[in-house]
């Protein structure tokens, strides 16, 4: 899943071609305390099951829940790039929202949902801002 989102944003969004990036990237600037090297980059990160009703029946278990996942912005103000994006912020994130929201991958049994989108920190010239959505799955188990 998290590979056929960085697939779409690069896809999608011109900005971010070649500057979308997973979870274990994110965890290697985080261990060495960089940022990224271009002026506006992006991590797409799990965030987490949230398990919703469910069912069973003889020699079956049921369980829908939503999977959530996180873009990670960072916008560094010193490229011509984050500028531009960081003058019109809401139109930015509202173009990687339209690109996800709505959006069902392959193989998938739901569609996107948008959570929320927030700044999470402002420090040095660099704007890291996150945007979350959402899918519903369903868990199923059939006994042997």
């Amino acid at each position: 899943m998290i590979a056929d989102v960085i697939t779409r944003l690069e896809a999608q969004i011109a900005e971010l071609a070649g500057r979308v990036e997973g979870a274990f990237e994110f965890g290697e600037l985080v261990r060495t305390g960089q940022m990224p090297n271009s002026g506006v980059a992006a991590h797409v990160l799990p965030l987490g099951l949230l398990p919703r009703a469910a069912d069973s029946a003889a020699g079956a278990y049921t369980q829908e829940f939503d999977e959530s996942i996180g873009v990670i912005l960072t916008l560094r103000n010193a490229s011509r790039d984050a500028e531009r994006i960081l003058g019109n912020l809401r139109d930015f994130v509202m173009r990687i929202v339209r690109a996800i929201a709505g959006w069902v991958p392959a193989g998938a049994s739901g569609v996107f949902r948008f959570l929320r989108a927030s700044l999470i920190s402002s420090t040095k010239g660099t704007f890291v801002y996150q945007i979350d959505f959402s899918i519903a799955d369903q868990l199923r188990i059939l006994d042997d």
